[in-house]
């Protein structure tokens, strides 16, 4: 029996302008009544998932900012801090990528730095308690994610220069523009096996959706791993299941529809 259902956001439960499905506020409600758990696990921030959720905010579970911020009705479950001495060394590679701009986000918000229409346009949509300082490095605050938007593409612009950091550092593209870089011991996948541990919910009553590479640990995490049709080829290989319909689709929602049938 599936008792904890957790899905990816963009790509994955919302179509391409950012749209939840029609159905999912009836969905949730409807698991909740039989005892399933719905999680969110994504790559932005806490504040911006409970704003985006308001309505159903204390029945879901957040797995925010790439598994490194865990919070259930109010409570912190777990954070998964990067070193100010680490976030410095990130920072500094960051700002000299060409068309990059760095994000550093932290417990208490997000902060940037550059005020390029265009950046701060789109990161806004993911960061909703956002702001702009003159120099990132100097932020008091604790740092779970070093990320930048890439306006060329993340993959092939940004990635490669942070492989030297890759022994000691998760590096993934959160999507196209996105790249996320968090603890080498901090990932979606790793989050949610915490999540099982501290509900006491096994492998095989654990249902996710993912599209991304950001996602690739969510895969190895649950019986039912289930790739949106529209998935990074990688994700594909990696689940167990494929949907039927893509994200704009309504892809998720119809997926659980069929295993939870009326």
């Amino acid at each position: 029996m599936i008792k904890l259902i957790i899905t990816d956001m963009d790509g994955t439960l919302l179509d391409d302008v950012k749209n939840l499905p029609l159905d999912y506020f009836e969905i949730v409600a409807a698991l909740q009544k039989q005892g399933v758990l719905f999680a969110i696990a994504s790559g932005r921030q806490y504040y911006t998932l409970l704003k985006e959720f308001s309505e159903v905010k204390d029945s879901l579970l957040f797995i925010a900012e790439n598994g490194t911020y865990i919070a259930y009705k109010g409570e912190v479950i777990h954070e998964d801090a990067i070193s100010k001495s680490d976030a410095l060394k990130l920072i500094d590679v960051a700002r000299k990528i060409p068309n990059a701009f760095p994000v550093l986000c932290c417990v208490n918000g997000a902060y940037v730095e550059d005020n390029d229409i265009t950046f701060l346009d789109e990161t806004k949509k993911y960061y909703k308690k956002l702001e702009i300082v003159p120099d990132i490095s100097k932020v008091d605050d604790t740092i779970l994610k070093v990320t930048l938007w890439d306006a060329i593409d993340a993959e092939t612009n940004s990635y490669n220069h942070f492989s030297e950091f890759e022994s000691d550092f998760k590096v993934a593209a959160g999507g196209k523009h996105w790249l996320d870089v968090i603890n080498i011991n901090a990932n979606k996948g790793i989050a949610i096996q915490k999540v099982q541990k501290h509900l006491n919910i096994a492998f095989d009553e654990t249902l996710v959706f993912g599209d991304y590479l950001n996602d690739m640990e969510m895969m190895a995490t649950a019986k039912f791993s289930y790739a949106m049709k529209n998935a990074h080829p990688d994700i594909l290989k990696a689940a167990s299941f494929v949907t039927e319909f893509d994200n704009n689709e309504s892809g998720v929602t119809k997926a659980i529809r069929l295993l939870f049938p009326a």
